[in-house]
């Protein structure tokens, strides 16, 4: 049996290796949403500008079959949460068009152990705010979530412009540096 689950897991692997985008398709939810984001690297300014263009498709939180979505996006380097920001407020719908850039420092030196967490969250102006999905991108991520990561280091200056199907928990990674010695970070809790 443990033969089995080696080769298994060996074959997950090579799918992965061959088909990056594969792993993120089967852990995403199609049915929470999709999110565009642009990233752009500014060497000069040392700073990630990204830019949430629009969500769709989003799961409807209220009882009106509509959500009140914004996007909250939290930088972290080493794995610790740094800074956070977010966008407005997209009153009654599950279509929310953004358009907005946030900026976040962040020199060259940080870019090998730095990661981004979306979270789409329904606004409610009584009770708790609901978390709609999340994803990803960043050093620390394999697939579509790195690549995105890997191309915007490519082409400075330039937005890279990538959509994601929003996922219910965003994976736990692993972080390996001097100050986190291979640290595994569940960022679900972020």
């Amino acid at each position: 049996m443990v033969n089995f689950w080696f080769n298994v897991m060996e074959a997950l692997q090579l799918v992965t290796i061959f088909f990056p985008g594969f792993r993120n398709e089967l852990t995403s939810d199609p049915d929470l949403g999709e999110l565009t984001v642009s990233l752009c690297y500014l060497p000069n300014g040392k700073r990630v500008t990204v830019t949430i263009v629009k969500a769709s498709a989003l799961k409807p939180m209220d009882i009106t079959g509509k959500s009140d979505p914004y996007v909250q996006v939290i930088l972290l380097k080493h794995g610790k949460k740094i800074r956070k920001k977010k966008t407005s407020v997209q009153p009654n719908t599950i279509n929310p068009t953004y358009n907005e850039s946030l900026e976040f420092d962040l020199s060259v030196e940080s870019l090998d152990d730095a990661d981004l967490i979306f979270k789409v969250i329904d606004y409610d102006l009584v009770g708790a705010n609901e978390l709609i999905g999340c994803v990803g991108i960043g050093a620390h991520f394999d697939g579509i979530n790195y690549d995105h990561w890997f191309q915007m280091l490519e082409h400075p200056r330039v937005p890279i412009t990538e959509s994601y199907n929003l996922r219910k928990t965003i994976p736990t990674i692993a972080c390996s540096s001097p100050q986190t010695s291979h640290k595994i970070i569940n960022s679900n809790n972020i």
